[in-house]
């Protein structure tokens, strides 16, 4: 097991397009059950589609804003902003993505439960980014793989 508490400046980061993870806490380090994070978040960052998966997240912004699509059970979308200071839950199954829709950095930290799937598809995602530019299919197959379901542009 891994040493704790981990330092910020020396944790892992994973890069996933603009997007930074420095892992915080692994599943290794929890039995499974919590994979956590610091998220950074360029402008104009943050995955590109709605998406949905079984694990909750948890997300404390710490700067910055970050815009929260989620998904109604009427098949509609509400933008939520989220400043410093607020924390966002989102149970599992939720249609939703995240972007940085500002002109700062936004940080926040995150944590999934339970964690094995989303640090599963981190990690891979990071990998696939690092050995170049990865084809759509790529991506699908990890998300696929990881028990994401990629559910298309955000509605306007």
């Amino acid at each position: 097991m891994d040493m704790l508490p981990v330092d910020l400046e020396s944790g892992e980061r994973l890069a996933l397009g603009t997007d930074e993870i420095v892992v915080l806490t692994t599943c290794a380090q929890t039995n499974g059950d919590i994979y956590a994070g610091l998220v950074r978040m360029p402008p104009g960052g943050g995955p590109p589609v709605m998406h949905r998966h079984d694990p909750s997240e948890v997300y404390h912004v710490l700067t910055g804003e970050f815009a929260f699509y989620v998904g109604r059970p009427d098949g509609g979308v509400d933008r939520i902003p989220v400043g410093p200071g607020q924390v966002m839950p989102l149970t599992g199954g939720t249609p939703h993505t995240i972007r940085n829709e500002s002109d700062d950095e936004a940080v926040a930290f995150v944590v999934h439960a339970p964690g094995g799937a989303m640090e599963g598809f981190s990690r891979a995602a990071a990998a696939l980014a690092a050995s170049g530019e990865p084809s759509m299919e790529a991506v699908l197959g990890i998300a696929e793989e990881y028990g994401i379901e990629l559910l298309g542009p955000v509605p306007h």
